[in-house]
């Protein structure tokens, strides 16, 4: 048997989340390295991965296939194709820029050391409890999840780990918020549970809804085997009939929507954003919500290809509205992690736009904006992490003058937004252009609109800037240091993967191009031919 690649590149984070969490508690210092160095570890397994997918080869690749549940069909069946690659990579390379900027996030402050001890204040009784190696062991196993999600081949057990990935991230986001909040100790409690359930609710519900449309798949295909029902509807012994594949649709797709998070499904992403601390944060909208975008690509167009035809005009307008009012409430903004919580939702619309636009490039470029929103996003929150936690505020009135006083920070803040705005140069340039023109080729209509979101991101990016970090110096600014050591070790080589793939994107389109082929021999669609007026 060949070694499981897949499954210990899931594996090892897994095993690190349980031994980060037995650490003892005095020893939190240890209890980051160790998750560090897990996080590592599964970034040179998913190197591996990535160099070992052969772009020409079978479309699942490194399968594995065990029986599982037996007497329901259900199989541990894993594989990659390009894009799950693609999002693997991902994964594995910002879950260590997250601990890393999470490091002190979780150390206990005095009070809480003293209110946990039984005795009084003037107690010298050990520190019990362990929030630091939680924080580290949740980060891990929600890695460990949504990995296994970009590998899994079997339906169902996609969405296990689709509902299971909510329980650690429910934990992150009620149990660690953002110490830059305004306003008393259990006020910002109370609204750190709001988010967090909320964010639960909608996501469960969501899933509830798939579990329904996953039985109902299961009734008409007989097996939860992506390869199998591929096969079955191959050589014509599974049929469907048409009000059937469009209520599994549904079904499916409403699931993947709320955890995109797609208009108007979208209003637990700036509560879970704003009240997470900046490194969850980063693991919400640039990891965990990539898992929604994915699935309508793996699941919703190959397993409904006529029904996904037939919710695409209704979809791209979701998407466009998505774009456009994510933009607006971004401009009007006060508070910088709610700012990008929106821009995250327009960016969003845009890889939903070029999903269901049916076009090479429009898929292709969904994909990549896929990977280069994460790396942006991932950039421009945890520096302003940075600098949030320096204030000890997120209202962008609190700021002014910063570039004065740190220009380091300044500096990869505006570099941070530049790719979020898309500057050519930049690796969100590449998947936002491809995304327009493959919309452009198939509707129009839709890619003209498509482009004010362009010129919204510019003036709610610049802005941004402009209120921080230029002008006078403002109360509070003046002593601001600028990035030490271990934020430059975050900053630095997430600025250097967006400039690299703005400038040679081939490792990801190689890679990418010929999964999106099979998608979209999926749903029978071709290329748009451009029309080109015969000369006279």
């Amino acid at each position: 048997m060949s070694f499981p690649l897949l499954t210990a590149t899931a594996a090892l984070p897994a095993i690190g989340a349980i031994v980060t969490a037995a650490v003892p508690a005095a020893q939190r210092t240890a209890a980051k390295w160790l998750a560090l160095f897990f996080s590592l570890g599964t970034l040179v397994l998913a190197g591996i991965v990535f160099v070992r997918f052969e772009p020409g080869g079978d479309r699942y690749q490194l399968t594995e296939s065990h029986a599982w549940i037996a007497d329901f069909g259900v199989r541990y069946e894993l594989g990659v194709d390009g894009i799950g690659v693609a999002l693997l990579a991902l994964t594995a390379l910002l879950i260590p820029f997250v601990i890393l900027a999470g490091w002190h996030d979780a150390d206990p402050s005095p009070s809480s050391q003293l209110r946990s001890s039984r005795g009084g204040p003037n107690e010298t009784k050990p520190y019990r409890w362990r929030p630091t190696q939680g924080f580290f062991a949740l980060i891990l196993m929600v890695e460990a999840m949504v990995i296994l999600s970009f590998e899994a081949t079997d339906v169902f057990l996609f969405y296990i780990l689709f509902e299971a990935m909510l329980i650690p991230m429910y934990f992150l986001i009620g149990g660690f918020g953002d110490r830059a909040h305004a306003g008393t100790d259990e006020n910002a409690a109370a609204q750190r549970s709001y988010a967090a359930v909320k964010f639960l609710l909608y996501n469960l519900a969501g899933g509830l809804i798939m579990l329904a449309a996953v039985i109902g798949l299961y009734v008409v295909a007989g097996s939860f085997s992506l390869s199998e029902i591929a096969e079955a509807r191959a050589n014509g012994s599974l049929e469907m009939a048409s009000s059937t594949e469009r209520w599994l649709f549904l079904g499916f797709f409403f699931a993947f929507a709320v955890k995109a998070p797609l208009w108007p499904l979208h209003t637990w992403l700036p509560n879970a954003m704003g009240e997470a601390t900046t490194p969850v944060a980063v693991l919400i909208t640039a990891v965990v919500d990539k898992v929604g975008t994915f699935a309508m690509l793996r699941f919703c167009l190959q397993l409904f290809p006529e029904a996904s035809k037939w919710a695409t005009p209704v979809v791209l307008v979701l998407a466009l509205i998505s774009i456009i009012y994510g933009a607006l409430l971004a401009v009007g903004q006060r508070d910088i992690k709610r700012l990008i919580a929106y821009a995250s939702i327009s960016h969003f619309g845009f890889i939903v736009l070029g999903i269901f636009a049916m076009t090479s490039q429009g898929q292709s470029g969904a994909t990549l904006y896929m990977v280069n929103h994460g790396l942006s996003t991932a950039a421009l929150m945890l520096v302003a992490g940075f600098l949030i936690t320096r204030r000890g505020s997120r209202l962008i009135a609190d700021y002014g003058g910063v570039q004065k006083v740190a220009p380091v920070l300044a500096g990869t803040f505006l570099v941070g937004g530049l790719a979020t705005l898309s500057l050519p140069g930049l690796a969100p340039f590449v998947s936002e252009f491809l995304v327009l023109v493959g919309a452009f080729s198939a509707y129009p209509v839709v890619g003209v609109i498509a482009t004010l979101g362009i010129v919204l991101a510019a003036l709610y990016v610049l802005v941004l800037y402009q209120r921080t970090m230029t002008g006078p110096v403002g109360e509070k600014i003046g002593g601001m240091p600028d990035l030490r050591v271990r934020e430059l070790a975050v900053a630095l080589p997430l600025i250097a993967v967006l400039i690299f793939l703005g400038v040679f994107p081939k490792p990801l389109t190689e890679v990418v191009n010929p999964a999106v082929q099979h998608t979209m021999q999926d749903v029978q669609k071709k290329d748009p031919q451009p029309e080109v007026e015969a000369a006279k």
